[in-house]
């Protein structure tokens, strides 16, 4: 049996075991839930939808990591893992990556570069992340 990678993150401390909590992850999906509806509404701005999509994201990405019994430190990782907690594709939680990428711009040094497409695939991502934790 191949090793598992989140116990071999956690073996490297970049992950940390704790025990699931059924109400964190409950809360978790239903504040995604809710960011990913609001972050849908047209007459919001770019830059908000942004944040919206991009917080729903990794509220749901957070609930698929809790689910399994870790929890990280770091945003990025969160997203990375993914690949293991819902056997997302490379290509999908690289879509959360770089918007992890451009939020950290905004964020440190105030410079927003969000575009239509990005968020647009922000959300269908995060879409598809809430259709598998729902399952």
């Amino acid at each position: 049996m191949p090793p598992d990678p989140l116990e071999n993150l956690a073996a490297i401390g970049k992950l940390k075991r704790e025990p699931p909590s059924e109400t964190e992850i409950r809360g978790l999906l239903q504040s995604g839930l809710n960011q990913l509806q609001d972050a849908q509404r047209p007459e919001l701005s770019l830059e908000s939808r942004f944040d919206l999509a991009y917080n729903a994201a990794h509220a749901l990405a957070l609930a698929a990591l809790r689910r399994h019994g870790f929890r990280s430190e770091h945003r990025y990782l969160v997203f990375q893992c993914l690949q293991h907690t819902l056997d997302l594709s490379y290509e999908q939680w690289r879509v959360l990556d770089q918007a992890h990428r451009k939020r950290n711009l905004v964020e440190y040094e105030g410079h927003m570069e969000a575009d239509q497409a990005l968020v647009s695939a922000m959300l269908r991502v995060a879409r598809e992340i809430a259709v598998r934790l729902e399952k």
